[in-house]
This record gives structure tokens, sequence and C-alpha cells, in this order.
């Protein structure tokens, strides 16, 4: 709250009193997050033809997001309260369910592509998504340890050939 009070230049008590608590506060910025810059994916998803091009279009967004020059590097979403103290467990569960959407969005458009014969009929799409899920959430946490961008795009090229696997003939 410090950080914010000086970086807002406004009393504690007003900010309070534009968002009511801590945790509002902190719904408000993912919310914004996700609407913006964070919402590449959804973006990507809706967009994208193909879903070939649109988790091409995600991995390379991600990777360019997390790892912007003088920004904090990894996705708010997964790195913010992943582990907190036991006030903060409702912010935590609350996290973990945005992630699970995602996760269920990405699942879904695999649903579409196995409909639109893009990808094979036996696609198992659960463990598909799940993997995607979880390399994109992967690429966050190895970006905001410091793995250089080239290395994370080789990453994200790697689940891609993953995806192609799968491709209907």
């Amino acid at each position: 709250m410090a950080d914010l009070v000086a970086a807002l230049g406004l009393a504690s008590a007003r900010i309070y009193a534009a968002f009511g608590s801590k945790e509002e506060l902190f719904r408000e910025a993912i919310a914004l997050y996700q609407a913006k810059e964070g919402g590449f994916g959804a973006r990507a998803l809706d967009e994208e033809p193909t879903a070939q091009q649109a988790f091409a279009r995600t991995m390379r967004e991600a990777v360019d997001l997390y790892t912007r020059p003088g920004k904090p590097h990894g996705c708010m979403v997964v790195t913010a309260a992943t582990t907190c103290a036991a006030e903060n467990e409702p912010i935590q569960e609350w996290l973990a369910q945005v992630r699970r959407q995602r996760t269920a969005a990405i699942i879904e458009r695999l649903k579409r592509a196995v409909r639109e014969g893009e990808l094979k009929r036996e696609t198992d799409v659960q463990a598909l998504g799940d993997y995607l899920s979880t390399v994109l959430n992967g690429l966050s946490v190895q970006a905001r340890d410091g793995v250089p961008r080239k290395r994370l795009h080789a990453l994200g090229n790697l689940a891609l050939e993953t995806l192609a696997q799968n491709r209907a003939r």
C-alpha cells in the first residue's frame, strides 16, 4: 500500500474510499490487466481463424508481454498470490479460478478445432489444453526468473509442434 500511495500521490484513506479494500483494488487491477495487455490470449483464440494460428499468436504475445523491458516480468494472474498468508486465501482461490477459466477457454478452442476438422477427432483436447495452459503459465514463471526471450520463444515453438502433431491430415 505504501508503494501505491507514493505512486499515486494519494492518501491511503482516499484509495480505500475509492475501492473499499485492498482486495477490491487488487481485483480491479486484475480486471484492467485482463481487459488490456493480459487479455492477449483470449483475443487470439477469438480472432484467429485456426487453432494453430491462435496458439502461435498466443505463445508469441505471451513471451513478448512477459519479457517487456522496464516492466515486471511474467503474467500478473500467474505470479500474483500463488502463495500468500491465510487472510489472502480468498484472493488466491479467485486467481486460481481465473487461471482455470483460461484453461477452459483453451480447451473450448481445441474442441472447436476438432469440430471444424482442423484437429484429429481422437485428439485428447483436455490433455492438450491442460498442456498448453501449463506451458503458458510456465513461460510466465520462467520470464519472471529471467530466462531470455529467445529461449522462451523456443519453448513456445515446442508446444506448437505438439499441437501440430494433432492436425487432421
